[in-house]
């Protein structure tokens, strides 16, 4: 967390609030999070540059500003970008890492409880490099059932695991990974290059379903995401079985199941709908 939906709510709600803004008296509070650049110089990059535009790729909130340069924002686990439109109350000030003023009374601020996220601030060149190792946007257009298929080729690797690995597909995580899967009844262990054509169109579709409608959710809020505006996601409530396990599967009545077997992070299932783990 936050993932593809997290980020993409977060990027629709501060778009309008830094779009056409000047960044002005930028404080950074905590160095660890930066890489490849000194506080000195974001800093100075950043005072007095006008936003010019604010998306997002994969899971990295990005800002461009007026002289070239890209501010690059990975929230990860327990990071959040909100504008505030008052002053920060004590509570909301004590995690901040990054703040700045963008307008009378607006102040952009990247909060990090445990400092888990990363701030690159990349001229062109190094952005390109960047964005580069990155797979291809699963929502895109031009991510067709074809596409898909190409990115999952050539590994014998778990599909739960293959579908978070950023350089084949972007902004999959843990939550989306496990909701995916159940809904296209995959095990979450077969290996990728054994996975049959049918349940390929079968994942694929539920894929981009299930990252389209947690948008529309505004992304999932279990502790630390709040959507660019401050507010809680509300994705999981409708969840199927991320966070679930014990619990009664919502097709068949099993009792969910979980595992850390696959790739270390907390994988969950229904050994009836899915199949056995192998």
């Amino acid at each position: 967390m936050p993932e593809l939906p997290e980020v993409e709510t977060i990027v629709r709600d501060i778009g309008p609030y830094l779009t056409g803004r000047t960044l002005r008296n930028p404080q950074l509070h905590k160095t660890d999070v930066l890489r490849g650049i000194s506080r000195r110089r974001l800093i100075s990059s950043l005072d007095g540059q006008r936003v010019e535009h604010v998306s997002r790729r994969a899971k990295h909130a990005v800002l461009l500003l007026r002289n070239g340069l890209r501010l690059i924002i990975q929230p990860r686990m327990t990071g959040t970008l909100i504008v505030y439109d008052r002053t920060l109350r004590a509570a909301e000030q004590r995690y901040a890492v990054l703040e700045m003023k963008v307008g009378r009374r607006e102040t952009f601020v990247y909060r990090d409880v445990r400092r888990l996220g990363t701030i690159h601030l990349l001229q062109e060149k190094a952005w390109l490099s960047y964005t580069a190792r990155i797979g291809p946007e699963p929502l895109d257009d031009t991510f067709d059932f074809a596409n898909f298929v190409a990115r999952l080729h050539g590994t014998r690797q778990a599909i739960k695991k293959t579908l978070m690995d950023q350089a084949r597909i972007a902004g999959i995580g843990n939550i989306y990974a496990n909701e995916a899967l159940f809904r296209a009844a995959l095990d979450p262990s077969r290996r990728t290059d054994r996975i049959d054509r049918h349940s390929l169109e079968r994942l694929y579709r539920e894929l981009r379903a299930v990252l389209g409608e947690a948008i529309a959710a505004q992304g999932t809020t279990f502790r630390d995401y709040r959507t660019g505006t401050g507010q809680r996601g509300s994705f999981q409530d409708s969840l199927l079985v991320y966070g679930r396990a014990g619990q009664p599967c919502t097709q068949c009545g099993t009792h969910l199941a979980t595992t850390h077997a696959i790739d270390g992070r907390a994988t969950y299932f229904c050994w009836r709908c899915q199949g056995t783990p192998s």
